[in-house]
């Protein structure tokens, strides 16, 4: 449980919710009120279904997002995080579908660390709401979820989405 000082409130240890998207399974978690985290699960997740208006709506909304990369997501979500993670995951929402940002460039325009925009988007409970697969390293794909490696499916699901997103758009690093 975290401490009176913490900015986040405790998420519960069993999703509300998983659903099966065309990238994987993804746990939900919501309160009557907001969207508390969303979480990238393994590809043999039991499935539950969603049962609260919210996650009812959550879930609608991801798969719209799934059949189309340039739905606009339009749900409460909780406010988490340190003030400087919040910095980083309203940058990464001003990054259109189908285009990306490196680490670096991301950071310049924080006047901050790319490591610690990475931190920050491996710490985002939002993803792919707030699209934290949109920052890639300048070499590559970069981390995805706490995770770097390249034969795990989190890896899998940021290659899904950026080539999802890219329908819209080439898939390029803006400068």
């Amino acid at each position: 449980m975290p401490s009176p000082s913490s900015p986040n409130p405790p998420v519960p240890a069993t999703p509300d919710a998983v659903i099966a998207l065309p990238f994987g399974r993804m746990g939900l978690f919501c309160s009557p009120h907001a969207v508390l985290h969303l979480a990238y699960l393994p590809p043999d997740t039991p499935l539950i279904p969603p049962a609260g208006a919210l996650c009812r709506e959550l879930a609608a909304q991801l798969q719209a997002y799934a059949e189309d990369p340039s739905h606009r997501f339009d749900l409460p979500l909780a406010t988490v995080g340190t003030t400087y993670q919040q910095r980083v995951w309203a940058l990464l929402r001003q990054i259109p579908p189908g285009r990306t940002r490196t680490y670096g460039d991301a950071a310049a325009e924080l006047r901050s660390a790319a490591r610690a925009v990475g931190q920050a988007c491996a710490e985002n409970p939002f993803a792919p709401i707030v699209p934290c697969h949109r920052i890639v390293a300048r070499g590559g794909l970069g981390g995805f979820a706490h995770s770097t490696a390249e034969s795990g499916y989190l890896l899998g699901i940021k290659r899904w989405l950026l080539q999802h997103e890219s329908r819209l758009a080439p898939f390029f690093v803006d400068d």
